[in-house]
């Protein structure tokens, strides 16, 4: 028990409180429940020697023979012991793909063969230890079962194949320990598949056998469908038995727990077995004591009939003796004449007599024996009435625990269902994840690709930058220039305009002017109107060209206008603009940063 028990350098609470539940808690694998009679008793199997008494003077101690049956049964001794202690850390049902309980099989495959007779057959030499496991169906009418579902089994075609399979079932009905016994009690039989220095006749093999009704605390749910038995390799992994003891002792808090959880489990399944057992023994005691308290009811009806008819007798012959006594007063008179009757009648007097002597002793007798039957039934009642409490306590007790083994089957179902429902729950979180990781992926493609076409479009920017800056450049002197231009031009027009209207006025003001100014009008007209004409050629020339749009605000002008040429955001070839436009793109272009 304590090597079950956690420990730790300074003691705390919580370490206190499961040292003490693991001391008070009656662990399965120290302890055996047997029957000794009528009593359920707890037997430590410390108390058994579970080492092998020293050998004999005579033999020698380097017997390789000797030595490998106590590496064999020192290698049980491990496998055991690291089965239980990984199964009760697991805290689960164990399965076939569960390493330490693979390796198990293993080492009771090697002490199984070890000193098997070779068998001759007309295929060759056959070693198996199956034929030996098949003796316990004779022994033990309970393990038939097992041997018809090995035999019934799919797939299996050898005998070694069978033993494997039957090892597995035994384990998982627990009655592992049991079978084994059965046939280490019987050596007789053994001799015949093992040698005489076997594992299986010696002290190891009970050892192992007693080493076995450990593993009831384990619960084994194996899968044999589609598992090759036949051909498996036996090999012992010394490796998983060469680890550090340090490690192995120390264990979780909350392991503790379910050790003793699952211990008082499988402990309260042993002895709900035996209280089953014992039960129905004290029934079929119950019945059988009915029946005889049943026959001897009828005895006793019997024998009261029969005193009833012995007192009718015995009242018979005392009247018939009165009767005679009176018939011999009468008869006294006449003695003389009837001497012979009264010879007659005192003969059969003494009959008489003599019968109603033995009547009575058989009636005395038959009283005795009344009174020892009524006695005999007030302690069968008694007796009755004792088991019948016994009983009802043995029930009381057995629904005790099965409300027990209700209560925990329950626990189970419920943390079952909490399992289901953490796995759906997480097979919906999976899926969720499956799709954000499905959209991050064409989110990181949609990246990558407009991360490529930016890179694209600046560079494109910055080649056309590149490429046509000094034309930019150029061509915003010119539009500059062009813009100068047309102020000057405005200017001289407006100027003209006024001239014309001054001259216009003073046309009309001065009609009658003197041939002086009329000289010099003329002089001064051919000027003007030409300087006027230049004007409105240069201003109104555009209305005379061929028209074209601009691509950018869709407006319409002469082809002189348009003739600039730029790309567009909405285009990546260059467009025809006007000269507005030209100069608003060429600005926007030159402050967007390369």
């Amino acid at each position: 028990m304590s090597d079950l028990t956690p420990q730790s350098e300074t003691p705390t609470p919580t370490t206190d409180k499961i040292t003490q539940a693991a001391r008070e808690t009656i662990y399965l694998c120290n302890f055996r429940v047997s029957v000794d009679g009528e009593w359920l008793c707890l037997r430590e199997l410390n108390d058994i020697s579970l080492t092998p008494d020293p050998e004999p003077a005579h033999e020698d101690p380097k017997d390789p023979i000797a030595i490998e049956r106590l590496n064999l049964m020192n290698m049980a001794k491990l496998s055991i012991k690291g089965l239980i202690e990984s199964a009760l850390n697991l805290g689960r049902t164990l399965d076939s793909d569960y390493a330490p309980l693979q390796q198990f099989f293993v080492v009771m495959e090697h002490c199984l063969k070890h000193g098997l007779k070779t068998k001759k057959t007309f295929l060759g030499q056959n070693k198996s230890f199956w034929g030996a496991l098949e003796l316990v169906e004779k022994l033990t009418p309970e393990a038939g079962e097992i041997t018809a579902s090995v035999k019934d089994l799919p797939g299996l075609k050898t005998p070694l194949g069978r033993g494997r399979a039957w090892l597995r079932l035994a384990l998982m009905q627990k009655k592992l320990s049991d079978y084994m016994k059965t046939i280490i009690n019987r050596k007789d039989l053994l001799s015949e598949f093992y040698e005489p220095n076997a594992l299986m006749m010696e002290e190891e093999g009970a050892v192992i056998a007693g080493l076995l009704v450990g593993l009831n605390v384990i619960d084994a749910n194996l899968c044999m469908k589609g598992e090759d038995l036949d051909s498996q390799v036996g090999v012992i992994d010394f490796s998983m038995y060469l680890k550090d003891g340090g490690h192995s002792s120390k264990s979780a808090e909350g392991d503790g727990q379910i050790t003793a959880i699952l211990d008082q489990k499988n402990y309260v399944e042993e002895l709900n077995r035996h209280l089953s057992a014992s039960v129905n023994n004290l029934q079929a005691k119950v019945d059988a004591l009915e029946k005889s308290n049943t026959k001897l009811t009828e005895e006793l009806a019997v024998a009261n009939n029969r005193i009833i008819t012995l007192q009718e007798d015995v009242e018979r012959v005392k009247e018939e003796s009165s009767y005679q006594m009176e018939s011999r007063k009468a008869l006294r008179s006449d003695s003389a004449a009837d001497g012979q009757a009264l010879g007659e009648t005192r003969k059969q007097l003494k009959e008489e007599t003599l019968l109603r002597l033995d009547v009575e002793k058989e009636l005395e007798v038959q009283i005795g024996m009344k009174q020892e039957m009524e006695l005999s039934m007030k302690m069968l009642e008694k007796d009755i009435c004792e088991k019948q409490d016994a009983l009802v306590e043995l029930r009381q007790q057995l629904e005790d625990l099965r409300a027990i083994n209700q209560q925990l089957s329950h626990k189970s179902q419920s943390a079952d269902a909490s399992s289901k429902q953490k796995s759906e729950v997480i097979a919906r979180l999976e899926e969720k994840i499956n799709q954000m990781t499905g959209t991050v992926k064409q989110l990181e493609t949609r990246c990558k690709q407009a991360e490529r076409e930016r890179d694209l479009a600046l560079e494109a920017n910055r080649l056309f930058k590149q490429e046509f800056g000094d034309k930019i450049e150029s061509l915003q002197v010119e539009v500059e220039q062009l813009r100068r231009h047309r102020s000057n031009l405005e200017q001289e027009l407006r100027k003209e305009r006024e001239r014309r209207s001054d001259h216009h006025l003073n046309v009309a003001s001065r009609q009658s002017g003197t041939p002086r100014r009329e000289r010099r009008l003329p002089e001064n007209v051919p000027k003007v109107s030409q300087h006027a004409f230049k004007l409105s050629v240069t201003l109104k020339s555009c209305f005379f060209f061929v028209q074209k749009q601009c691509k950018n605000c869709s407006g319409v002008f002469c082809e002189s206008c348009v003739s600039k040429e730029l790309p567009l955001p909405s285009s990546i070839l260059p467009e025809t603009v006007c000269t507005a436009c030209y100069t608003q793109l060429l600005q926007q272009y030159a402050s967007t940063p390369t």
